[in-house]
Formats: C-alpha cells, structure tokens, sequence
C-alpha cells in the first residue's frame, strides 16, 4: 500500500492528528492483508521523517524527482513498514 501526500493544517498541527493518521492507515494496510505500506517524503521534511520513523518506518532510498531538483538540494526519501502477516 502506498500512502500518498498525508497532511495536516498549520491551525492543527501538534494535535497528535498526525499520528493517528499514520496509525490508520497501518491498520488499515493489516486488515487488509498488505505487506507494506510505503512512501515518499523530502529531506525538508524532518518532523516527517521523524514521525514515520517512531511508527516503525525505515528509510529504504533516496532519489531526486527531476533532474533539475538537485540544484535546488531537494532529495525525496523512501520509506517502508513492513507489516506482520496474519496471526
């Protein structure tokens, strides 16, 4: 499963809504019977980063999306959680 530009407004930010939206769509992904669930993120985007790391993501690449995105030092991040198959 790929999750696909998750965002929160400014005004809510902190709220924890973040967090909970990562987590259902983790579940989501295991009721579903995926074995993934993957994304992208860009190196601007720390708080991101850190916060599909805590939900047991790993970073699994990095690329630029153009060839002109390097002279302006924007890198994309890859990542994946794998999920545990059924019980």
């Amino acid at each position: 499963l790929e999750l696909k530009r998750m965002s929160v407004s400014r005004e809510h930010r902190g709220w924890g809504i973040s967090r909970a939206l990562c987590r259902e769509v983790l579940r989501f992904a295991r009721a579903r019977g995926f074995g993934a669930v993957v994304l992208s993120t860009s190196v601007v985007q720390v708080a991101a980063q850190r916060l599909y790391e805590s939900e047991g993501f790993r970073k699994v690449g990095a690329a630029s999306p153009s060839p002109l995105v390097p002279l302006f030092c924007l890198q994309m991040f890859r990542y994946r959680c794998d999920l545990p198959g059924p019980a």
